[in-house]
């Protein structure tokens, strides 16, 4: 079998950096097509950043300016700097609580993907467990996506599902979805930078 250079994973992410770990071990654990290079999150001291002392991944605290959802233009584009930089070939979100805009999109186009705590297109936007325990649903899940100019409306890439039992709290709920998406983003994310590598090999 050829030997493959595996892609150059970014993960940017604003929490404990669970499913950042996630990618990070299954990619240690066995060989796959890619690797995580660099580690983002825009709150000073997120859990992600102590995932690059870890795991000897460089991590930044990237200001995002002023604004509470987004990047400040100027700042997306100088994130966009920083990742051509380290060779960055696609991204994954996780738990990344800002919106991507034109900058980061037109840089990455159908190259940053994103994982959503529910069956999208059901109960897209902040937590999706309170909103599935809220609506009496009987299934929740989780859902990875190519991220577009919407929130949580780009293309499905893959989805697992999780019952709902009638004595779920959200917080129940939520750890088993957490646990579904520590199973399915490492695939995803795995998938696409194996028809990457593909599509890259034809050129």
């Amino acid at each position: 079998m050829k030997q493959v250079t595996p892609l150059k994973l970014a993960i940017l992410g604003s929490g404990k950096g669970s499913n950042a770990r996630a990618l990070i071990e299954a990619s240690k654990q066995s060989k796959l097509y890619y690797e995580t290079v660099l580690l983002i999150t825009d709150i000073p001291h997120a859990g992600i950043l102590r995932l690059g002392e870890e795991f000897q991944i460089p991590a930044y605290f990237f200001s995002p300016g002023p604004f509470k959802t987004k990047f400040a233009p100027e700042r997306e584009q100088e994130l966009v700097t920083l990742l051509r930089e380290a060779k960055v070939d696609f991204i994954a979100l996780a738990g990344f609580m800002r919106v991507i805009k034109e900058p980061l999109l037109a840089a990455f186009p159908k190259r940053i993907l994103n994982i959503h705590p529910s069956l999208l297109p059901h109960f897209p936007g902040r937590e999706a467990w309170e909103q599935a325990i809220d609506a009496g649903a009987r299934e929740s899940g989780c859902t990875v996506h190519l991220v577009d100019h919407g929130i949580d409306t780009g293309e499905i890439l893959g989805q697992e599902s999780v019952p709902i039992f009638q004595n779920d709290t959200a917080n129940t709920l939520h750890l088993r979805i957490q646990e579904a998406e520590h199973r399915l983003y490492p695939c995803i994310v795995n998938t696409v930078a194996k028809t990457l590598l593909q599509k890259k090999s034809h050129y």
